[in-house]
């Protein structure tokens, strides 16, 4: 590809980068004098429909944002079979590069980072574009520390349908989010969680969750809990470390609701590290152990013991008896306030706090009422995609049996149901691929069952169920059913060999059979039209070709019958000459049978030698000349 040039605009220079489905390539603009990266889909993706929409989709979603830390899009276009983009050559490093060379980052440089991350996709989310593939692969940082997301190629509107591939999840293991790997409805809170991902692994030199298959990744990043990065980086701040944690919580209805909330917070810590972080739930709302509260007596016994006379002692031990009993008294009144004020606050407790009731599987306007009849505040706050019906409370926060104060909040997030998705045109496809196309449709293969047809070729689909074109929710199951091809018939074709050849091919015509005859020729008159031979007989297919076999009579060659050189036959009174087999040949006149022709007498017919003629009544015994 080097040195070709698209567009008759874009020299290709040198290849510096290669993704899933793309190679980058600097180039040269020659119309504006300037380099630019191009981006070309891989041959093997050219001709497949899908990829060639995803990559266009990246042009388009990346090509209506403008923002300094977005890469630009300038162009789009197809050469023959080459699909390219055109963009703004970035010179620097990905930030993956960065990590790798020098590990962890220092605070203050992961904070300006991701900040501008973020600035980038508050532009993209403004615009109802979701990212969905934020890791430091796509972040390039340039040798003025500028910040450019790129590679929008799984990017989507935020307002259409998610994708539901699935048999095929559309971002990276190692930074998607717990929805994402399950499937579920995405919004901007995918690309806060992926981000948090990033700023992890930028201040702990790892990501969170490691594994040998993407698939383990995945189910980590939906299952495990994940190791608090100051467990990994003490020097980081603990105001950055609960950032990180809030971002990447595994619901997204406790991470931040949006990136600017996020990038607000990065700043504040920025400018003050102990800065505390607030989460998605007020302290006061949760349940927790107190510490008995601590009467603080000021009063302290402080008995001094003297040399005074015993009497002077009793004096002031009255005096000390009657202090110690009035301390007495103080200290029953307190206790007795205390108790009664225990029970007084329990009973006020008891009308002040109440427990979240259990309405997750519950409709959402009946869950809406039971939350309300608790006296707290029921809140919608996302709606995810499940296979759930549509209304039906998913999740609650917090939890059912949380004791929480009256009018406190409860948030709950809802099913939105599932994607319809049009079930594709199946008909005259394969088997095999009917499969693939069923399991990328985000469908499932139901029951096979197979027929003979005579128009359909064999491991074709015959018929479909739903029918296509029509709406099912993801993973229905298709049934198929798959043609085996025409059906084969056997007849029984009976034995006709010593039959005369019409009667023959008569006889096997009726049982539904093609007839081939094959003559053979005979001397023999009375072998004519017998058949000899037949290719087939007893169970054939229906349709096979029989060749009959038949000899087919020839007169022999010359007028006269000849047997080893000799003439064979007589001659009779009227000058003809009869031969063996009865024929008769006209020879010479009566008059002439004096005359002497060639080697023999005229008129006279010789037997050679030993050789007989058959017996006719016609001729006489050979050597006798006829008066």
């Amino acid at each position: 590809m080097i040195g070709t040039k698209l567009g008759n605009r874009y020299e290709l220079l040198e290849k510096i980068g290669e993704g899933g489905m793309a190679v980058v390539y600097k180039a040269k603009c020659h119309l504006l004098n300037r380099y630019v990266a191009v981006k070309i889909l891989k041959d093997e993706y050219s001709n497949d429909k899908e990829f060639v929409e995803k990559f266009k989709r990246e042009a388009a979603a990346a090509a209506s944002l403008s923002d300094n830390n977005i890469v630009n899009i300038y162009d789009v276009g197809t050469q023959e079979d080459i699909n390219y983009i055109v963009m703004e050559y970035v010179k620097g490093k990905t930030l993956k590069e960065i990590i790798r060379e020098e590990g962890k980052l220092p605070t203050a440089t992961a904070i300006n980072i991701a900040s501008q991350i973020g600035k980038a996709l508050e532009c993209a989310h403004r615009n109802n574009i979701v990212h969905r593939d934020i890791k430091p692969h796509n972040i390039l940082v340039t040798e003025e520390s500028v910040v450019k997301v790129t590679d929008f190629g799984i990017a989507k509107a935020s307002n259409s349908v998610t994708i539901t591939n699935s048999s095929k999840i559309m971002g990276s293991a190692h930074y998607f989010s717990p929805e994402q790997a399950r499937g579920s409805y995405v919004d901007c809170r995918t690309d806060i969680y992926s981000l948090g991902i990033v700023i992890y692994e930028m201040v702990t030199g790892r990501v969170p969750y490691d594994a040998e298959s993407p698939v383990s990744v995945a189910l980590k990043h939906i299952q495990e809990p994940v190791v608090p990065p100051k467990q990994l980086n003490e020097r980081i701040p603990e105001s950055l470390n609960k950032l990180i944690l809030k971002a990447i919580e595994k619901e997204p209805i406790r991470r931040y609701q949006n990136v600017k909330d996020m990038i607000s917070d990065l700043k504040k810590i920025e400018n003050n590290q102990n800065l505390n972080i607030s989460t998605n739930v007020s302290d006061s709302d949760m349940t927790r152990v107190m510490d008995p509260i601590i009467v603080n007596d000021k009063y302290k016994r402080n008995e001094e013991y003297d040399d005074e006379s015993a009497y002077h002692r009793r004096g002031i031990g009255s005096k000390k008896r009657k202090t110690l009993i009035g301390a007495a008294i103080a200290i029953l009144v307190v206790v007795i306030g205390a108790v009664s004020g225990y029970f007084a606050f329990s009973k006020v407790a008891n009308t002040t706090e109440t427990t979240v009731p259990n309405i997750v599987g519950m409709k959402q306007d009946e869950a809406k009422k039971l939350v309300e009849e608790r006296k707290l505040k029921f809140t919608a706050i996302a709606k995810e995609k499940s296979d759930k019906p549509e209304g039906t409370v998913l999740r609650t926060y917090p939890s059912e049996g949380t004791k929480v104060k009256i009018d406190s909040e409860v948030r709950v997030s809802i099913s939105g149901g599932q994607d319809k998705l049009e079930v594709p045109s199946l008909i005259g496809v394969d088997l095999n691929s009917a499969k693939e196309i069923i399991s990328n449709s985000g469908l499932k293969l139901g029951k096979v069952t197979r027929e003979y047809s005579d128009t359909i070729s064999k491991n074709s689909v015959i018929r479909q169920t739903p029918d296509a074109e029509t709406n099912a929710n993801p993973n229905t199951s298709i049934d198929l059913v798959v043609s085996s091809g025409p059906q084969v018939k056997y007849i029984d074709v009976p034995n006709v060999v010593d039959k005369n050849i019409d009667e023959a091919a008569s006889i096997i015509s009726n049982t539904g059979v093609k007839i081939s005859k094959n003559a053979k020729e005979t001397n023999d008159k009375s072998q004519d039209g017998k058949v000899i031979d037949q290719s087939a007989s007893g169970s054939v297919k229906e349709g096979t070709t029989i060749t009959l076999t038949y000899y087919k009579y020839k007169e022999p060659d010359g007028s006269l019958g000849q047997n080893g050189g000799t003439q064979n036959g007589t001659q009779g009174k009227d000058g003809t000459t009869q031969t063996a087999d009865g024929s008769q040949n006209t020879g010479t006149k009566p008059s002439d049978t004096n005359k002497p022709t060639g080697s023999d007498k005229a008129g006279t017919s010789q037997q050679s030698g030993s050789q007989n003629t058959k017996p006719n009544s016609n001729t006489q015994s050979s050597g006798t000349q006829n008066p």
